[in-house]
């Protein structure tokens, strides 16, 4: 009761949250939804792996008696990459039992089938670039899988890159927020886990800047 009375919707948009209050697991369901599934496209995915980090011990403890800092950025890095790596498997396989029928779809207002076809030709091209690099960026990680397979992307090659890129994306953001988590601890005295509101902005912020920094200029140009 006391749970429910004190929770406020705004707090899905907080990765503490998920980690305080459903641990590794709860986590592995985030990133999985995060990156395949539509309803998942609001949830955190950068912020949630960065504090993931620097909740290392706990989450790990938790399940197993893994003392060494490293062998716990191993165990988590594979099992949010295996997340990570489901999760877009089932956004291509959505898109791809979808996609066949869209290509006989009639254009109005909100298709053109002009799109899809240059899609299709995006991903032949940068297919696997584009799915590594979705990784990095909030929403577009959601969608990214659907489409591949929307557009019919080889399975292999999609395959391929989902797994570089979900390994990756952890790797990253998981080492971040842990060591610098305890190099600023040791250096400075200074706790992040006091202040993960602002650790979360500054994640956002420098995620989201190049996409927004393209569109600006994109209308410049125009």
């Amino acid at each position: 009761m006391y749970f429910l009375d004190s929770f406020h919707f705004t707090q899905l948009l907080q990765p503490q949250f998920y980690i305080e209050h459903g641990g590794l697991w709860l986590l592995l369901f985030v990133v999985f939804a995060e990156t395949g599934l539509f309803v998942g496209f609001f949830l955190p995915g950068d912020s949630l792996l960065f504090v993931a980090g620097i909740y290392c011990n706990e989450l790990v403890t938790t399940l197993l008696p893994i003392q060494n800092e490293y062998i716990q950025l191993l165990f988590l890095w594979v099992l949010i990459s295996i997340a990570g790596i489901f999760g877009n498997t089932i956004g291509y396989w959505f898109g791809n039992r979808v996609g066949p029928t869209m290509y006989s779809w009639k254009d109005n207002l909100l298709f053109k089938k002009k799109y899809l076809l240059k899609a299709h030709d995006f991903y032949e091209k940068n297919g696997g670039g584009a799915i590594v690099i979705a990784r990095f960026l909030p929403i577009i990680r959601t969608f990214a899988p659907i489409v591949a397979g929307i557009v019919q992307m080889d399975k292999k090659k999609f395959t391929f890159y989902n797994i570089v890129g979900s390994f990756t994306w952890v790797f990253s953001m998981l080492l971040a927020g842990h060591f610098l988590q305890k190099w600023i601890l040791s250096q400075f005295g200074f706790d992040l886990k006091s202040h993960l509101e602002i650790i979360v902005l500054g994640i956002v912020f420098i995620t989201t800047a190049p996409v927004l920094l393209k569109l600006f200029s994109k209308k410049k140009l125009k």
